[in-house]
């Protein structure tokens, strides 16, 4: 099962759905997907689309999935590199009216950078992504909560 995150913005990722419609009509995907498609609207009976998906059962789709393709929204990566997911990471642009600026090419950069994610830079480059994502490893995140919160403990005493 492949999970699609499209986030929370009030601005719609269309493009990246329309991709997704493309490649089940050729025959690249063929795996069930579930869409947390938030304000984007968009028909395929192919896919499951749910506007929003509460925490509890979102959790459950993350660690059921196969891979996730997402937005380059910084939650929605985080709650997969932290389940170890496979994650391909799509920015909304700014030039599509996706968002206000173009600050997701720059976090998919770093995280892809990092080793966390397959990141591409634009919707076009989906089906590439679904090659190297099957043989993708991803880096395995350790938080560094302990380690702030003693810089901060130390800080304050």
């Amino acid at each position: 099962m492949i999970l699609i995150l499209l986030g929370t913005q009030d601005k719609s990722f269309h493009r990246l759905l329309e991709e997704i419609s493309r490649l089940l009509d050729n025959g690249k995907i063929k795996d069930q997907v579930i869409v947390q498609a938030g304000y984007t609207k968009y028909i395929d009976k192919r896919m499951k689309i749910f506007d929003f998906i509460n925490p509890s059962d979102l959790k459950k789709y993350v660690l059921e999935c196969n891979y996730l393709i997402t937005h380059g929204g910084v939650g929605s990566i985080m709650d997969g590199i932290q389940l170890k997911k496979k994650i391909i990471a799509i920015p909304r642009l700014k030039e599509y009216h996706e968002h206000d600026n173009d600050h997701q090419l720059e976090i998919i950069k770093e995280f892809n950078d990092l080793g966390y994610i397959v990141g591409l830079n634009s919707v076009q480059e989906l089906e590439k992504g679904l090659k190297i994502i099957k043989t993708f490893k991803p880096k395995v995140f350790k938080s560094n909560t302990g380690k702030i919160i003693k810089i901060i403990k130390e800080y304050i005493d």
